[in-house]
């Protein structure tokens, strides 16, 4: 087997992919654990963090935009890195690779509809409380 069919190694607080970049490729995390840190007018952010099996910067294989936050190993990490050319020819040899694709990103679509809506509701409170003080 190819280096590449055995994935890479990156150090603990190695950056896989990091935002703003030019994405063209997506990754698995085949052993270990990485952070997903986005950077805001200087703050850095930790959004969540994956583990093995997971699928990460599929969004590039789909869309050719910027990275929209930074992978980074924690601790030892082996991870696969897949290119449209191989992904394509991965889900010819199982369909059931996007199936499972598209699974993981129905539920990111969930639960970030689900936070959007705990955002909205604590921006309401927050803006009744304001209101009342004005009051």
């Amino acid at each position: 087997m190819s280096e590449a069919a055995l994935g890479r190694f990156y150090a603990d607080g190695e950056i896989v992919a990091r935002q703003g970049d030019d994405g063209d490729c997506m990754f698995v995390v085949q052993d270990g654990e990485v952070e997903i840190v986005a950077e805001n007018d200087g703050a850095e952010i930790v959004l969540r963090s994956a583990g093995r099996n997971e699928i990460l910067g599929e969004m590039a294989i789909f869309e050719h935009q910027p990275r929209s936050a930074t992978i980074r190993a924690r601790g030892k990490v082996r991870i696969l890195t897949l290119d449209k050319r191989n992904f394509l020819r991965r889900i010819n040899e199982d369909p059931s690779l996007a199936f499972r694709m598209i699974e993981t990103m129905s539920h990111r679509v969930r639960d970030l509809s689900h936070e959007v809506v705990e955002l909205q509701a604590a921006l309401g409170q927050r803006e009744s409380l304001e209101h009342l003080k004005h009051d």
